[in-house]
């Protein structure tokens, strides 16, 4: 019935606006042509601006996902100011001590911010539409072409509320099915390695976690100062994303097919479900990990102190040898000189390992949404700016090092021969070099003006309309044809495969959960009192854990913890997370079964090459 409302105002809408005589061209980016997608060059080369905004303003850009504060700079300012006459200053909770502090004291205030880019899910957007903090965009999304592609996807968020209306556009969105990884070349999570080290070690096989440390030692060893000459390191850490648990503990918990909800590893395929506290757990194994690891040397003793930005430059410097994502070794080290040289991050393969992967969305992420703040001061402004972000000129200017986005046609990249290819800027600065962006395009470096949203409005793996190729461009075949450094080449030689994908395709090595877009109900404020209470002792209790001086102070700190956990009334909690996680895979399940009803089951198994996780997750639902 929710969906029948929306679709009744959405075509409402529409057909009001139509006769009202509203266009949604002239600069709003609502256009899908490819002409569209060349104005922000035109301007750029012309200095001028062709927005219809009279009036320049300054927008306020509540961002949970950000990691930057301040007005945004650079490429991707010039392109907002030339089509909407504003600029952006990012609000950032990540940089300003983390946590909901920042969040509630602006909620108190009535005034949460003009952009909202936060989650929707728990009751967040109840809540929010509740104390009068965001407004109904159904008016204002009326023209949006681009956003009413995922009609379906808007459907989804509303249904996580009382009121009808459009109050939140949801991230991720996607056209595939949900049973197909949602990365590209590389996987969110896996363990990457200073390729070059390990070469230098001669390629050891890896067969667990402790094997791991013995080959990261041996790489240390080989690879004992940085460009730069300092001391290297095989792991450093930070506490910038730390919530439930340590962030960085989490990682390697995906390397081995799970992923957090609240207080629970849950695996993809729904076979298993573990108390991180548990002395058993996955979590637990991996701070004794970390702990060794600090006894052998291998830890950054600056780990407890620095942020994230600091312990980026430090890859950038090739101080660190291990790298718990792609997207953080190779954005800051694969550059074009180091791959020629044979140095970079790349995958290393674990024998028992089997990566977690997160489906396609096909009704999007409410874990991130974006929406309008109920005091912005022009919301047809922002809603024509949200709009953009969903339309292929926003989608691919919306890039940054770890979305596999390019940035704008004319810059980075053009089409040659029906193709898009990268232009030799467009290489050099999404290879992470420090290059210069022409003034004409807004000055600066390149890595200043990414877009500080952080947001991915739209699945980088879905078709550009314009050009008929995906968003992504490490799948381009122009950008394919030219891994043939001499770091591709030695990993794809070691390896057997073309691409990282590929190797862990084959090899069974990666295990997809289906992207069901699974919002959480709002929690009790019981749960949530005695969550914040548990979590703190969680956090910091591992973060001694790792820094134990001994064998006896770590059994003593976690004993401790768990101590402590009891009679914080963690079960309860505990409780309450593994029924979510089981409703969670209930979820998967759900829309693997819709998808198959709406495009025919061929359809969805052919989604599936990354992995056959749909049968597994069935069969565990019939388990339990």
């Amino acid at each position: 019935m929710k969906k029948k409302i929306i679709s009744v105002l959405l075509s409402a809408a529409m057909a009001m606006s139509l006769l009202a005589g509203c266009g949604g061209d002239s600069g709003s980016g609502t256009s899908g042509t490819s002409g569209t997608s060349g104005n922000s060059s035109a301007n750029a080369e012309s200095g001028e601006s062709n927005s219809k905004y009279e009036e320049f303003i300054t927008v306020d850009v509540f961002d949970g996902q950000a990691n930057y504060q301040g007005i945004q700079s650079g490429w991707f300012a010039k392109i907002v100011k030339d089509k909407f006459n504003m600029e952006l200053n990012i609000i950032a909770p990540n940089v300003a001590g983390g946590g909901d502090t920042l969040f509630q004291t602006r909620s108190a205030a009535g005034d949460l911010g003009d952009l909202i880019l936060t989650n929707a899910d728990g009751g967040r957007l109840q809540n929010l539409i509740t104390a009068g903090l965001v407004m109904d965009m159904t008016d204002l999304l009326a023209d949006a072409e681009n956003i009413h592609r995922y009609d379906t996807a808007l459907e989804s968020v509303a249904s996580l509320v009382e009121e009808d209306g459009i109050y939140a556009v949801p991230s991720e969105v996607s056209s595939s099915a949900p049973t197909e990884a949602g990365e590209s070349l590389e996987p969110t999570f896996g363990p990457y390695v200073r390729w070059d080290a390990y070469k230098a070690v001669g390629y050891p096989e890896i067969k667990d976690l402790d094997g791991l440390l013995d080959v990261l030692k041996q790489m240390q060893e080989a690879v004992p100062t940085s460009d730069s000459g300092k001391q290297t390191y095989a792991l450093s850490f930070f506490k910038d994303w730390d919530g439930n648990m340590m962030n960085n503990a989490k990682q390697p918990t995906c390397y081995y097919g799970y992923d957090e909800l609240g207080f629970v590893l849950a695996k993809a395929d729904g076979s298993d479900y573990q108390d991180i506290t548990d002395s058993d757990s996955m979590y637990m194994e991996v701070l004794e990990f970390f702990y060794k690891a600090n006894q052998m040397g291998l830890v950054d003793p600056e780990s407890t102190t620095q942020n994230y930005d600091t312990m980026y430059s430090k890859y950038q410097d090739g101080q660190i040898l291990f790298s718990f994502w792609p997207w953080l070794g190779q954005a800051a080290y694969n550059t074009p000189d180091h791959k020629a040289e044979g140095k970079g991050f790349m995958l290393a393969d674990i024998d028992n390992m089997q990566i977690f992967s997160y489906g396609c969305i096909p009704n999007g992420n409410a874990k991130n949404c974006i929406m309008i703040g109920s005091k912005a001061e022009d919301p047809q402004r922002l809603a024509d700016f949200i709009d953009w972000l969903y339309s292929p000129e926003g989608i691919m200017a919306s890039a940054s090092q770890t979305g596999s986005t390019c940035g704008p046609e004319g810059l980075t990249w053009e089409m040659k021969d029906g193709q898009p290819v990268l232009t030799e800027f467009g290489k050099s600065a999404l290879g992470g070099e420090d290059v210069s962006v022409p003034d004409e395009w807004g000055g600066g470096s390149w890595k200043d003006g990414v877009s500080a949203l952080n947001y991915t409005a739209v699945n980088k793996k879905d078709v550009n309309p314009d050009t008929g190729i995906v968003y992504d461009y490490t799948l381009w075949d122009s950008v394919l044809a030219e891994n043939n450094t001499a770091l591709d080449l030695d990993w794809q030689e070691q390896m057997g495969a073309t691409t990282t994908m590929e190797y862990l395709v084959n090899n069974d090595k990666i295990i997809v959960a289906p992207g069901s877009g699974f919002a959480a109900p709002e929690e009790d404020s019981q749960i949530t009192t005695l969550r914040g209470q548990c979590k703190a002792t969680v956090v910091d209790t591992s973060w001694q854990m790792i820094f134990a001086a001994n064998d006896d102070e770590f059994a003593s700190l976690q004993k401790s913890m768990q101590d402590t956990l009891e009679g914080l009334d963690y079960q309860t909690v505990l409780d309450y997370d593994m029924d979510l996680a089981k409703q969670q895979n209930d979820a998967r399940i759900a829309v693997v079964e819709e998808y198959e009803a709406e495009h025919g089951a061929d359809a969805a198994d052919a989604g599936a090459d990354a992995a056959d996780s749909t049968s597994a997750v069935s069969d565990s639902s019939a388990a339990e």
